[in-house]
């Protein structure tokens, strides 16, 4: 979150959790006879709720842990990595290849370090949220913590229900250090579903529309992945309904669309929250400010650029463009600029389609001070187009294209990528609207972590993936549950559908 804020001072100081057994463990050396008692004491108790969504290499808890926005293991990786809009990448094996390919098999003899970990984030904010209840500060005050901690909750069991499905979670301080937490059966997906949009709501309803510290959860995040969350469980009506709560907030669309991804403009009108990055970031540790690591994913090892003398990747970078997304583009959409067809190496050889995988991504330049390794690029993860294009969307599965959804989409086409109106055949049925508003997410969200979620939720992943040659795609778009938790959880907590 935001720049330089000591992140060793926000970890949880009575943290539940769980090791080889998931019985519960403390950590940290502060007394809760002592610690939180005032309302600083309690700002701070609660900036834990931002602990697992920044962009570092991770933290340590009880374990080692990713972030949802690291490098690697993080929202680019799982998301877009995984889909019809990425070339495997194979040089470095392991997750990068599997991910790629969109085969997750591997993740069955995965450790404690995988995202199912953060059941336990999930117990710890559930503690935070139970003693900021019992806390005797201000009331308002006490409003705004409980909805960063809800934020933080709610959203991370987003992730979960996008990575393994419902969970099992601790969602009462009743139960926390009793043998609750030891029943490691899943909850229906309707209960789930429900306790996040509880969590969700509360935050919208409590947070501040704009807050004097930028970076912080603010209202337009929690409807914004709340609309997420109805969107892809097809509750139409709620997702319609929540987005329309955001469209009198203030956003709106940019007309330069690479200003959305540049240190200099990376505070508009449009982003409704970003990773906040620091290009001064130390990233040997958990302190410091998060940092912008991506252009040196994204750019080949022979690439001459700005601030960096070449990427991590060749021959198209880590991350690169398949040549069938890359073509997809009207020649004419602004957007595809960031996408790099051709360069000329550091040794002066032609890059193009002859020797190169696929397009290079250039959506993060590498223009910052100092600049070196990692930017201060913020990286967008809600944007007012994403609104926009929900809406279209949950307007069209209930009424068809109206002439109020075809225009949101129009917008977007015209502001980001300097196009005219949809073709006639484009609208001429929900089907046909649904189809176009799904290629237009992908043209504007592209390298943003969101692709894998809309090919599911348009039950298109398979055949997304198969169309540009990724057919050793795995048996299921959900990642397996880590045996060792399947072992200990004495045949309660059932396996992901497929493994």
């Amino acid at each position: 979150m935001m720049k330089k804020i000591l992140i060793y001072i926000i970890f949880v100081f009575i943290l539940t959790g769980c090791k080889k057994n998931f019985d519960p463990v403390l950590t940290g050396v502060l007394s809760p006879s002592n610690f939180p008692k005032t309302e600083a004491d309690f700002e701070l108790y609660t900036l834990q709720a931002y602990k697992p969504f920044g962009s570092k290499w991770g933290y340590n808890d009880v374990v080692y842990q990713n972030m949802f926005f690291s490098p690697e293991y993080g929202h680019n990786a799982m998301f877009d990595l995984p889909s019809d809009e990425m070339n495997v990448y194979a040089e470095w094996g392991g997750f990068w290849e599997y991910f790629s390919k969109g085969d997750f098999t591997f993740m069955k003899t995965q450790n404690q370090q995988s995202h199912f970990e953060k059941v336990r984030y999930v117990t710890a904010m559930t503690q935070v949220i139970a003693d900021l209840e019992k806390a005797d500060i201000d009331t308002s005050a006490k409003k705004l913590l409980l909805a960063q901690a809800h934020m933080g909750r709610g959203w991370t069991m987003y992730y979960l229900l996008h990575l393994y499905g419902p969970v099992p979670v601790i969602l009462d301080a009743k139960l926390i250090n009793t043998a609750a937490e030891k029943d490691l059966t899943r909850p229906s997906r309707e209960s789930f579903v429900s306790s996040i949009a509880g969590d969700l709501r509360y935050a919208a309803d409590n947070l501040q529309q704009t807050p004097s510290e930028y970076g912080r959860f603010n209202k337009g995040l929690a409807l914004g992945v709340l609309t997420r969350l109805y969107l892809n469980e097809k509750n139409w009506p709620m997702a319609e309904q929540t987005a329309r709560e955001i469209l009198p907030l203030g956003y709106s669309l940019v007309t330069d669309y690479a200003s959305l991804f540049r240190e200099i403009t990376e505070r508009n009108t449009e982003t409704i929250w970003a990773v906040n990055c620091d290009p001064a970031a130390p990233t040997n540790g958990e302190g410091g400010g998060n940092f912008n690591a991506l252009a040196l994913y994204c750019l080949p090892s022979d690439y001459k650029s700005t601030k960096l003398n070449g990427g991590w990747g060749s021959p198209s970078g880590v991350f690169s463009a398949t040549w069938q997304f890359y073509d997809s583009f009207d020649p004419l959409d602004k957007r595809r600029q960031l996408l790099i067809a051709s360069y000329t190496a550091k040794d002066g050889t032609l890059r193009d389609r002859s020797n190169m995988r696929g397009a290079v991504i250039r959506k993060y330049p590498d223009e910052s001070n100092p600049g070196s390794d990692v930017q201060g690029n913020d990286i967008p993860i809600l944007r007012y187009a994403d609104v926009l294009l929900m809406l279209a969307e949950a307007i069209n599965q209930q009424s068809g294209p109206t002439a109020e959804a075809v225009g949101y989409v129009n917008e977007v086409r015209l502001k980001h990528g300097g196009l005219g109106a949809l073709p006639a055949a484009s609208t001429a049925s929900t089907q046909a609207f649904d189809d176009a508003i799904l290629a237009e997410r992908g043209w504007d969200f592209y390298f943003e972590g969101l692709r894998k979620i809309d090919l599911v939720r348009h039950n298109k992943w398979p055949l997304a993936l198969e169309s540009v040659g990724k057919l050793a795609h795995g048996p299921a778009a959900l990642f397996p549950v880590p045996q060792y938790a399947v072992d200990v959880s004495g045949g309660k907590l059932t396996q992901t559908e497929g493994y």
